[in-house]
């Protein structure tokens, strides 16, 4: 297991601070995006009958977003050299979560998404994988944010496939 890093209290907490900006940013960054057509384009949109309804996207996504911020900040708080391509692919992932709202809904198309949000999915296993040799509780805190993504692929494809 890779050494911790030798920090103070302080310091420790503060860069938690930074990663839960960085995340809880990239959420917001996608809900401005999200709320340029949800109300006009997403509501008319037809789309299967085990759709949620929105108001359980906000609370679900705020959650896995600080998930995600604990777990970058437990493998940045480890030394060693798969630090390095953890945090890389950390970035990768969340570079394209917020990609896939400025496709989805900023751009209106769910082709588009659902191409981008298959590339998530496997960016974000690949993190986890990663997130293990570093700290397996960062690669546990990741297991939920898989799952609701698998979940997400698969309306995207619902939603593409009815609205050809």
């Amino acid at each position: 297991m890779p050494a911790i890093h030798h920090q103070s209290p302080l310091s420790r907490w503060l860069t938690l601070g930074v990663f839960l900006v960085i995340c809880l940013g990239t959420a917001g960054l996608g809900a401005v995006l999200t709320n340029l057509s949800v109300g006009e384009w997403y509501a008319n949109l037809p789309k299967p009958s085990w759709n949620p309804p929105n108001w359980v996207f906000g609370p679900v996504w705020t959650v896995l977003y600080c998930g995600m911020a604990v777990a970058a900040w437990l493998v940045w708080s480890r030394q060693g050299r798969d630090r390095k391509v953890a945090m890389l692919l950390f970035g990768l992932q969340l570079c394209l979560n917020a990609v896939w709202s400025a496709l989805f809904f900023g751009l209106r198309s769910p082709g588009l998404a659902l191409a981008d949000i298959i590339l998530l999915w496997l960016a974000i296993l690949a993190t986890i994988l990663a997130f293990r040799r570093v700290s397996a509780m960062a690669a546990a805190l990741l297991i939920p944010y898989l799952a609701w993504v698998s979940f997400a692929v698969a309306l995207n494809a619902a939603i593409w496939r009815m609205n050809p």
